[in-house]
Order: structure tokens, then sequence, then C-alpha cells
């Protein structure tokens, strides 16, 4: 797995996750990476839109168009 797909399983797993937190995850599953790496993998996971972080706890990003879809599902 490369380390963007680490990340994200650690915070799968986690739900709501602060840096520290997923960094423990990652080392408890024997994946060490650097402060340096993790900061980068997570703010390029941002970027694209896949996390989200609010005062350093970090999640899942909602998935969009759920309500869209409900909403043409029953438009008359």
């Amino acid at each position: 797995m490369d380390r963007k797909a680490w990340v994200m399983r650690a915070v799968e797993a986690l739900r709501f996750a602060a840096f520290k937190d997923i960094q423990r995850y990652l080392d408890e599953e024997g994946e060490n990476f650097s402060k340096k790496e993790l900061e980068d993998t997570l703010k390029a996971l941002l970027q694209e839109g896949l996390l989200e972080e609010k005062d350093g706890v970090f999640r899942l990003a909602r998935r969009k168009g759920g309500l869209e879809a409900f909403q043409n599902l029953f438009k008359d």
C-alpha cells in the first residue's frame, strides 16, 4: 500500500483522529512514517478532498451528491 492508502486506512479506523493518533496507529501497524511524510500526505489528502480537518482533527470527507441524487429521484 502507498502512503495515502495507509493514512486513509488509519483515519477510517479511528473515525476522528488527531495527528498523533494517526501516527500512533501507523506505528502500531508497522508503518513508520516520518513526521514530514505524514504531514505531506495529510496535506495531499486534504487538497484532494478525501479528508476534512478542523482544529487539528481529521476525518473522512463527507460524500457529496447524495442529497442531490435523492432530490432528483423524487422530483416531480
